[in-house]
C-alpha cells in the first residue's frame, strides 16, 4: 500500500520553488513524485536507463540490495525453496498468497488439462532454419498463441486468470521441449497426466524411444529450485518491457513474446551461457591470472561475465543458494566438471582483489546457473529458455497487476538533439523526378 505523503521535496528553478510529494512504499526507496513536473515548470526529468526512476507500484516482488535480500509476496526466497515447489511460487506471484490444499490441487490440474498445444501448432516448427535459436523459436510461437486461443482480453483474464495463466505457464514449458527434440532431429515427446511440472518438463527433454529418461527426484527438486530463484526479480529489463507492452492493452500472449525477445539479450538472459563461454576459454588458456588482469585494464573490452549486479551492492542471494546447491549435486551425480573448479578459482581470486572489492563486483546468480544446468543435461542453447519458463509466472503477476491498476499507455518524454528548424528553401521539390 502507497503512503501517504507526509512531506515534501523542494525544487528550486531560479526564483521559483516547486513542492513535489515524497512517495514511501512498505519499505525500501522513497521516491520523489514529478508526475505534474512538467505541467508547473514546463521541464522534465533525464534518466538514461532509467536507474533512479520508479515506473510503477509493485507488491509482487522486493530487494534489498545493500543487505543481498530477495522476496515474493513477502516472503524470503530462502524460505520458498525449502518449503515449496515452483507451482506454488507461480500461484503465489499471480494471486498475493501461497495456494491452499484445494487451491493447488485446482491450478495443478490446470497446468496438466493446459499442458498441450494446439496440435496444428506442432507443423510451424518444421518451418524454422536448422540452427534457429530456441529463444527465437519461442518468441514465435508464444505470439501465434493469440490465434490458437484468442480469448485472452481483459474481461476473460479478468474472468478466468488461473486458466490464461496456467494455459501460457504449461504451454510454453512443452514448446520450449519441443523446439529441443526438432534441434537434434528427435521425436517429440508429449505431457504426462501423471508427472510434476518441473518432472514433465524433464521427461518431455530427454526421453527417447530407444533410450528410456530415469527421472532422478533431486534432478527435479533442482529443476524447482532454479526456476523459484528466477521466477521474478522486480522492475528488471524484460519485466519493463512486459509492463510496457502491455499498457496498451496488447493481448498476453504478444506480451509475453515481447518480455521473451528482450530477456534473449547476452546482458540480461543471456548471462549464464556467456559465463559457460568465458569459463571454458579460461579453462582451455590455464592462466586465470590474465583475464583477471585484462577484466581491470581499462583499454580491454574483456569483462568477467556473471560478476556484478544492477541492485546487488554485497551479495546476490540467489548465487549464495545456486553455488551450494551446484556443489551438492555435481559431488551426488559424481560429476567432476573442469569448468567448476575454474570457477571456484576465479571467484576466489576476484573476491580476493581490491579492483572488483571496491566495485562490488561479486558472483551473481547466473555465475554458476550454467555448471547446474550442464550437469543436468540441459544443452547451453537452452539455458536462456530455462530462465524464460521460470520467469513467466513473474511476467503474468506483473501484467496482471498493471492491467488492474488502470496504468495508462507508458509513453517516456525525450530530449531533443536532433536538427533545429530547417527552412522550406532548404527542402529541394522532388515530385517531378523521374528517378525512382
Amino acid at each position: 500500500m502507497v503512503k501517504k505523503p507526509a512531506e515534501f521535496a523542494i525544487l528550486k528553478i531560479g526564483d521559483r520553488e516547486v513542492k513535489l510529494p515524497i512517495i514511501a512504499g512498505t519499505e525500501g526507496d522513497c521516491g520523489i513524485d514529478v508526475s505534474s513536473l512538467r505541467k508547473e515548470t514546463g521541464m522534465i526529468t533525464v534518466d538514461p536507463g532509467l536507474g533512479n526512476t520508479a515506473a510503477c507500484y509493485s507488491s509482487i516482488s522486493y530487494i534489498n540490495g545493500e543487505k543481498g535480500e530477495l522476496r515474493y509476496r513477502g516472503i524470503p526466497i530462502e524460505e520458498l525453496v525449502k518449503k515449496v515447489q515452483f507451482i506454488d511460487v507461480a500461484y503465489l506471484l499471480v494471486h498475493g498468497e501461497l495456494p491452499g490444499t484445494e487451491e493447488r490441487r485446482k491450478f495443478s490440474d490446470l497446468l496438466n488439462v493446459d499442458s498441450l498445444m494446439h496440435e496444428d501448432m506442432r507443423h510451424f516448427f518444421d518451418l524454422f532454419p536448422q540452427g534457429s535459436h530456441p529463444m527465437h523459436i519461442l518468441s514465435t510461437m508464444i505470439n501465434a498463441m493469440a490465434s490458437f486461443y484468442p480469448n485472452v482480453d481483459l474481461k476473460s483474464l479478468a474472468d478466468d486468470i488461473d486458466s490464461s495463466c496456467a494455459r501460457v505457464i504449461s504451454i510454453v514449458r512443452t514448446m520450449a521441449a519441443f523446439a529441443y527434440k526438432k534441434s537434434i532431429g528427435e521425436p517429440v515427446v508429449y505431457p504426462r497426466h501423471d508427472l510434476s511440472y518441473c518432472a514433465n518438463f524433464l521427461n518431455m527433454m530427454f526421453d527417447s524411444p530407444v533410450k528410456p529418461y530415469h527421472i532422478h527426484p533431486e534432478t527435479v527438486r533442482l529443476l524447482n529450485v532454479l526456476f523459484i530463484l528466477h521466477a521474478d526479480h522486480e522492475q528488471n529489463c524484460s519485466t519493463t518491457v512486459v509492463r510496457s507492452i502491455g499498457s496498451a492493452q496488447v493481448n498476453l500472449y504478444a506480451t509475453i513474446s515481447a518480455g521473451i525477445s528482450a530477456l534473449s539479450g547476452p546482458l540480461h538472459g543471456g548471462a549464464n551461457q556467456a559465463v559457460i563461454e568465458m569459463l571454458r576459454m579460461i579453462h582451455e588458456d590455464g592462466d586465470i591470472n590474465k583475464f583477471v588482469r585484462m577484466a581491470k585494464a581499462k583499454d580491454n573490452a574483456f569483462r568477467l561475465m556473471g560478476f556484478g549486479h544492477r541492485v546487488y551492492r554485497t551479495f546476490d542471494p540467489r548465487a549464495v543458494i545456486i553455488r551450494q546447491e551446484c556443489e551438492n549435486y555435481l559431488n551426488l551425480i559424481h560429476c567432476n566438471d573442469p569448468l567448476l573448479d575454474t570457477a571456484h578459482r576465479l571467484e576466489e581470486i576476484a573476491t580476493k582483489d581490491p579492483y572488483f572489492v571496491d566495485r562490488q563486483l561479486y558472483p551473481n546468480v547466473d555465475f554458476y546457473t550454467g555448471i547446474l544446468y550442464r550437469a543436468m543435461g540441459i544443452p547451453e542453447n537452452m539455458f536462456t529458455v530455462m530462465f524464460a519458463l521460470a520467469r513467466l509466472p513473474g511476467w503474468v503477476a506483473h501484467w496482471k497487476e498493471m492491467i488492474g491498476s488502470g496504468t495508462k499507455i507508458v509513453r517516456p518524454r525525450q530530449i531533443y538533439i536532433g536538427k533545429e528548424l530547417v527552412a522550406s528553401e532548404e527542402v529541394e521539390d522532388r515530385n517531378n523526378s523521374k528517378i525512382i
